[in-house]
């Protein structure tokens, strides 16, 4: 029974074995504290909040505890608990890794995330955020392009090309960036689910 839990390891871990491997890993808490149950709770429910489409944790069926997907562990480790970079962008570079990963093992080749140009009257639904915030992006782009023109009108309306739209997602709005890799990444991880490799399986765990 043991090797066979060791093997389930490898897709998925209980609480207690995660906050065992940060030992092992000396990963502790930004404050240098060793990780408790409790920030371990914390971290998973802002895991969720922030990642709910990557169906990290398990749902409560028959046990009482809820197991985490080794991805969903690899995300604590390297995003959550991790102190040299910002949040954002350790999520940012999370999810290109992971989308790495799966274009390797899947083979297929990289998707773009921007495809088509967009109406400045259009930026506000896209980003979710206000019109005089994307105007100061908007600015902030001119001011570290120069030479490089991002927008151009169609029947007196400005209109921001594809590349500028990359450029705000890297450089202004990195929430929308991180939206679009997660879209992608889960994209990635229906087709590996579809291949027939396992992914949220809890195998009768949970």
């Amino acid at each position: 029974m043991r090797v066979v839990m060791d093997e389930f390891d490898n897709f998925f871990l209980p609480y207690w074995k995660i906050i065992n491997k940060f030992k092992i890993l000396n990963i502790k808490t930004k404050n240098g504290k060793e990780i408790s149950h409790k920030d371990l709770r914390k971290a998973i429910s802002v895991m969720i909040k922030k990642h709910p489409t990557c169906r990290w944790r398990s749902e409560k069926i028959r046990s009482k505890r809820y197991y985490i997907l080794f991805e969903g562990y690899l995300w604590l480790v390297y995003v959550y608990f991790q102190s040299e970079k910002k949040q954002i962008d350790a999520d940012i570079d999370f999810f290109k890794m992971r989308i790495e990963v799966y274009e390797e093992f899947l083979k297929v080749n990289s998707k773009p995330l921007w495809n088509e140009d967009l109406c400045f009257s259009d930026l506000e639904n896209y980003f979710h955020r206000k019109k005089d915030t994307i105007h100061r992006a908007m600015v902030k782009m001119s001011k570290e392009n120069l030479g490089n023109t991002f927008t151009y009108y169609d029947n007196d309306k400005m209109v921001v090309s594809k590349e500028g739209i990359e450029w705000l997602c890297k450089n202004c709005f990195k929430q929308k960036y991180l939206e679009l890799l997660e879209e992608y990444k889960m994209e990635l991880t229906e087709k590996y689910i579809e291949a027939g490799y396992a992914y949220d399986e809890f195998c009768g765990m949970n």
